[in-house]
């Protein structure tokens, strides 16, 4: 990479690069300072955190693409940044990136005058992304960071601190903007974090180290009341056959705090309501759902509230065990919440990193950890946890969802982690797992009982413990099926209905399960993983 001393006039796209990605690390020294922050538009406590979620998946872009493109470099950040958003603040952030990104992508170096255009097209294309733009939030601040990057200029260091301290001006006037932020005495937390961002690109070309992270003492949110705010839901969506302005409008009777946007052919949205199943069911319709996301945002309230008193609980004696499971889908990330897991998102086709599994097993108050990986294609990062961790945790060898359940039902924070673990490894070989998805390919392909299955892409497949058992007709087919094989005489089934999957279609599900297994008994969830129309589990 080409070294930019502070004072260069031009900026080269791995230059460009760097700075996004140090402007990541720079983001992550402070992400709690700015989760402490966070009172609007919902006290949930998580705005540092879902930027720089967002920003980490720009990042792992940045690593695959060009260097030496300034196209291949803007795409990078544009797309990273779109598939990674997390929450409110992460979409809208997404936006920003994507004004910056599209300013920038014909250029072969960025100048002092083109850094201030991206700057400018940003803040348009964060206003233009929400449905009705409140001044006193990120908006309001990246209009500062824009009227800053306008000003006389001569090179791009010159450039980011004229946006700094405009955008601190702003950035300070917040409280006076929102009531929200007045009550709680606290400046505008995304506004922060953005103004983070742009320091940390400062800070990259000046060649400042990284900061140690500030201390916090409280959290703005335990000025407010527990009480229902209702599910942040979540969609990435490819292939739509409506207009991103149709979508949004499709949703907007569900609830407030709307986004959806899109880039790179994709749609990504965003919304606080309290029908996440209804919401999920109608735009599933009109694309392919790659991912969903659904978050009680009371729990959320009422874990910060836990995380402000932690310090006053530090003397308390630290349990023996403590349990983290990667899982996907609302209702199956609430289950594991439920039975004390601690959560990584993740599963088919969206596997976590080892680094995001090391994280959630540090943030963890146990003497050691259970892991549950869930998927066979987890369970190796789960294994190289374990010797990272030098001893602090273990892996419970689940590779499906239905035994990562059956082992979390057994676990007691207060028994031994090694002890318990044993345990766990035998409730998870009791349960047979069934789940019913797509192909995504045509292809023939021979089952574990020696039968030839000619697969064409999109056919419904029904999988019994991660291995192909049927294939063809409709998901309720495939799943009465493989019941009609793996029905042994098991008490209750248990299941989960993908994203695209109503209430309705569960219960007649259920009927149908019922008439034909009669012992049976039946438990039925909305919130199954992404990419999977049912997940069904027999024990």
């Amino acid at each position: 990479m080409t070294k930019t001393a502070p004072d260069a006039a031009r900026i080269m796209p791995d230059q460009l690069a760097a700075m996004l990605r140090y402007a990541t690390d720079w983001l992550g020294v402070y992400r709690e300072q700015v989760n402490a922050l966070n009172v609007y538009p919902v006290p949930d406590g998580d705005t540092g955190t879902n930027m720089h979620l967002t920003m980490q998946s720009v990042r792992r872009e940045l690593e695959t693409a060009d260097q030496h493109s300034m196209s291949s470099v803007a795409r990078a950040i544009s797309y990273g940044a779109l598939l990674g958003a997390r929450g409110n603040s992460g979409v809208i952030l997404s936006q920003l990136l994507k004004g910056f990104a599209e300013t920038i992508r014909d250029a072969r170096e960025i100048d002092a005058g083109t850094l201030g255009k991206a700057f400018l097209a940003a803040q348009k294309s964060g206003y233009s992304a929400v449905m009705k733009p409140v001044e006193g939030t990120i908006l309001t601040v990246a209009r500062g960071v824009a009227e800053g990057a306008q000003r006389q200029g001569e090179t791009p260091a010159q450039v980011l601190e004229n946006a700094l301290f405009r955008g601190q001006e702003l950035l300070d006037q917040t409280p006076e903007m929102l009531p929200a932020l007045k009550q709680a005495g606290v400046i505008d937390s995304g506004g922060q974090g953005y103004l983070y961002l742009v320091q940390g690109m400062l800070a990259s070309l000046r060649g400042d180290a990284l900061p140690p992270a500030p201390e916090i003492t409280s959290y703005a949110q335990q000025q407010f009341e527990n009480e229902e705010f209702g599910f942040c839901t979540e969609f990435l969506m490819s292939e739509a056959t409506k207009p991103i302005e149709e979508i949004r409008e499709l949703v907007s009777p569900f609830g407030d705090s709307l986004l959806v946007v899109g880039a790179e052919g994709y749609v990504k949205g965003h919304i606080h309501t309290n029908e996440p199943d209804q919401l999920l069911a109608t735009v599933g319709r009109y694309g392919k759902m790659l991912k969903t996301k659904v978050e009680d945002m009371s729990e959320q309230h009422t874990e910060i509230l836990g995380m402000a008193g932690a310090a006053a609980r530090a003397e308390e004696e630290i349990p023996p065990t403590g349990l983290v499971a990667v899982a996907n889908g609302h209702g199956l990330v609430k289950l594991f919440r439920s039975l004390g897991a601690r959560i990584v998102s993740g599963g088919q086709t969206a596997n976590p990193s080892v680094q995001d599994i090391v994280d959630a097993v540090r943030s963890v108050s146990a003497e050691k950890v259970i892991i549950l990986p869930n998927n066979k294609n987890v369970l190796m990062a789960a294994e190289k946890v374990v010797e990272l961790m030098q001893g602090r945790a273990v892996v419970v060898p689940t590779t499906t969802l239905g035994q990562g359940m059956g082992a979390a039902l057994a676990f007691q924070s207060d028994i031994p982690a090694d002890e318990l673990a044993q345990a766990m490894t035998e409730l998870a070989a009791n349960v047979t797992t069934f789940e019913v998805t797509r192909a995504s390919r045509t292809t023939n392909i021979m089952t574990k009982d020696g039968r030839t299955l000619d697969i064409k892409e999109g056919d419904v497949i029904g999988l019994r413990d991660d291995e192909l058992a049927q294939a063809g007709g409709s998901p309720e087919d495939s799943v009465l099926e493989m019941l009609g094989k793996g029905y042994t005489g098991q008490e209750i089934a248990t299941v989960f209905g993908g994203p695209q999957k109503t209430e309705a279609d569960l219960a007649t599900l259920a009927g149908r399960i019922k008439k034909e297994f009669p012992a049976l008994e039946i438990e039925t969830h909305a919130g199954g993983p992404d990419l999977y129309d049912y997940l069904v589990t027999l024990e």
